[in-house]
């Protein structure tokens, strides 16, 4: 309506469709006022009009009636006369449409009815919800109280059932432990009958339950019958042990640990009787295990081989034995007491099975003690291996090992006793120590401790008899008589082969292990062959002889110690330096032999002040009978000494070794005396009976061949 009304004051002042710009001077605009009809004049005032119209200026209407001029009076009776046609106007309106809001009044009213019903209806609602409401609070509280009571009656109803169940007696459980056989299920019955026995015993409310009256007797009863029976039962089971040709191993794996249970039930509740089960097996074994150690040891000792007795020593000498000492030994050759030879195999085989012995009887074989003596402390490994576990796992107590194995071990020290002190087989002895030391290595990867005090008791009772037959070989060095084992003969000495067979095996025996002691023995050992080896080559009339057969002798020595292996050692390096010396000392005997007065010409000369040598005056005459002697016979001479060589050293190699040095030694000394010729004056003279250094060199080449 008011939108009306400005349209049409808008109109009768000409409208906002004028497009002219509002240009007006205020002052000019006020000073057209007039204000004469207000008779209060005096009372008005104008401060503050500027400032309007200002914010006045923005209006479109105001502008428009500021830029036309128009009287305030004129436009204020305009606008009310706009009014009074508009009101005419909408009562005009609302007159056409009485109709319609009579309708609209009527359907007012109507719907104030319905609501003041729905209000009606919703507070009846309201009441009734708020009932419902305080229904729903008490049967929470109620259901709340009844889930607390289901809970604490279920508590009380799974430690009832438990409690009844624990202390129950079925008379299933009560058939099995009197009538039933001791098996699988009387097992499992054994289990529940100790669950009610330790639940009576500890649970201190059980004490106090009037129930525990009523089955603690049966209880008792049951106890009584069931330890009864499986006592019987178990001893029934040990007596098996003791059948001839029972598999022990097999028998307590696959009977016995099926029934371990009943051990630790006897021990829960049979305490004594447990006692006399442990008592019972510990017999049984002892005297099961002491037989049968008694029959093997005896079977073995019919396969024994002897090889050495107290006169098989390094330095005892072999001409004298008897038909008889000969005929015992198939193995020896004099010389195999002292060699390992295939012996060493026994450390390879260290892991391998114990000798069955009728097998070994049928095939009429014959072995060293040291193979018996693996056998047997392998078997020895074995059981008690097999033995401590068993224990272990049936009985839960490793303590049992030693009363058991206290008979076997009495056993085997008896023979063993009655084994070592005649025994003379130092290589044999060795190895037992190494076979003791490696059994050692293996139980200690089993990681089972029950040998370890016996092998360490054998390893002490080997050393010092080890010690004893070494000092028994030493002292037949050092007291031995060189007359009666001198032989005219220039090749290795049976005795010297026997020191470097028994020296080799030691020290390939020593190689992994670095015993300190073993090699200051055979120190000890190599003194005394030196001093012996030394009074038999001065038992030889000639000083060659004497040397060739030292050589003979070191050049064997090293060739063995060599065979054994790479760890010759000290003892080989000693041995090459011998060597080494007495190769030279026979070249010199050998060319003094042959060329004496060659050499003792050039032996003033042979020093290494060659100054001294220049300076000594030197004639024809003296050169001249050693020059044509030379050229005369030295061919002849080497052959000589080429057949010589052949002839004294049994190896052929170290001969031609030795005669290709005392061919150079020689060339040596024939060019000294072809230098001292040309410093002698007149020498010139004897160059057509000198041998051309090429033609010497030939024939040296030509014997070198043969090397």
């Amino acid at each position: 309506m008011s939108e009306v009304a400005t349209t049409k004051v808008d109109q009768s002042y000409g409208g906002t469709d004028d497009t002219q710009k509002l240009v007006f001077e205020l002052g000019a605009f006020v000073g057209d006022l007039t204000v004469e009809e207000d008779g209060n004049g005096d009372d008005i005032s104008l401060e503050g009009l500027e400032q309007e119209l200002e914010e006045c200026k923005s209006d479109d209407v105001v502008a428009n009636i500021l830029s036309k001029g128009t009287k305030l009076r004129e436009y204020t009776k305009g606008v009310e006369n706009n009014l009074r046609q508009v009101e005419l106007d909408s009562i005009q309106d609302y007159i056409k449409e009485s109709d319609n809001l009579v309708s609209l009044h009527d359907q007012i009213r109507d719907c104030d009815s319905i609501l003041s019903q729905m209000e009606t209806l919703l507070g009846g609602f309201q009441a009734e919800i708020g009932s419902i409401s305080s229904d729903i609070k008490v049967l929470q509280e109620k259901s709340m109280d009844m889930g607390l009571r289901l809970k604490n009656r279920k508590v009380a109803e799974s430690k009832l059932a438990k409690f009844v169940e624990d202390i129950i007696v079925p008379p299933r459980m009560i058939d099995i432990i009197v009538d039933g056989e001791v098996n699988d299920e009387y097992m499992r019955t054994l289990e529940i009958l100790s669950k009610k026995l330790k639940f009576v015993e500890i649970d201190p409310t059980v004490k106090t339950s009037k129930a525990l009256k009523d089955v603690q007797p049966e209880l008792e009863r049951l106890q009584q019958k069931a330890v009864s029976k499986v006592f019987e039962f178990i001893v029934q089971k040990l007596y098996a042990l003791r059948k001839p040709k029972t598999n022990i191993q097999i028998l307590q794996q696959s009977v016995l640990l099926k029934y371990k249970y009943i051990i630790l039930f006897l021990k829960e509740h049979g305490k004594d009787v447990y006692t006399e089960v442990r008592t019972a097996y510990i017999d049984t074994m002892n005297k099961v295990l002491s037989a049968h150690f008694r029959a093997y040891i005896q079977a073995l000792e019919k396969l024994q081989l002897d090889i050495a007795t107290p006169n098989d020593l390094i330095g005892v000498e072999t001409r004298g034995a008897g038909l008889f000492s000969l005929g015992r030994e198939p193995l020896k050759n004099r010389s195999a007491v002292f060699a390992l030879g295939e012996r060493i195999n026994i450390l390879k085989e260290i892991d391998e099975p114990a000798l069955i012995p009728h097998i070994a009887e049928a095939s009429s074989r014959k072995y060293p003690y040291e193979v018996l003596f693996r056998s047997l402390q392998k078997l020895l490994m074995d059981t008690a291996s097999s033995e401590y576990l068993f224990c272990d796992d049936f009985f839960g107590e490793k303590s049992m090992f030693s009363d058991i194995f206290a008979g076997p071990f009495l056993i085997i020290d008896e023979h063993f006793n009655s084994i070592l002190p005649n025994c003379f087989d130092a290589i044999g002895l060795m190895l037992m120590i190494r076979i003791i030391h490696q059994h050692q290595l293996t139980m200690s990867r089993r990681r089972i401790p029950c040998l370890d005090s016996y092998l360490d008791k054998v390893n002490i009772s080997l050393w010092p008899r080890f010690k004893t037959v070494f000092d028994m070989h030493l002292s037949s060095l050092r007291n031995a008589n060189v007359r009666t084992l001198w032989e005219d003969d220039v090749h290795p000495h049976y005795v010297m082969r026997r020191y470097a067979e028994f020296t080799a095996s030691l020290i390939h025996l020593n190689v992994e292990y670095g015993d300190g002691q073993l090699d200051l023995n055979l120190e000890r050992l190599r003194m005394a062959i030196d001093d012996l080896l030394v009074k038999l080559a001065k038992m030889f009339p000639k000083p060659k002889l004497q040397t060739v057969f030292l050589i003979n002798n070191y050049d064997m020595t090293i060739a063995v110690l060599k065979e054994a292996g790479p760890e010759g050692g000290k003892i080989q390096l000693h041995f090459e330096e011998l060597l080494k010396n007495n190769t030279a000392i026979f070249v010199e005997e050998l060319l003094l032999e042959h060329f004496s007065n060659l050499i003792k010409f050039l032996k003033p000369s042979a020093s290494e002040d060659l100054t001294a040598v220049s300076e000594r005056p030197i004639s024809v005459s003296e050169v001249e009978p050693l020059v044509k002697d030379f050229a005369s016979r030295w061919k002849a001479a080497i052959e000589l000494m080429h057949n010589d060589v052949i002839t004294s050293f049994s190896n052929f190699l170290c001969g031609m070794e030795i005669l290709r040095a005392a061919l150079t030694q020689m060339l040596l000394y024939y060019t000294r005396l072809s230098d001292c010729i040309k410093r002698t004056e007149g020498g010139p003279a004897l160059n057509k009976d000198l041998v051309s250094i090429s033609s010497i060199m030939y024939e040296i080449r030509k014997y070198s061949r043969t090397f």
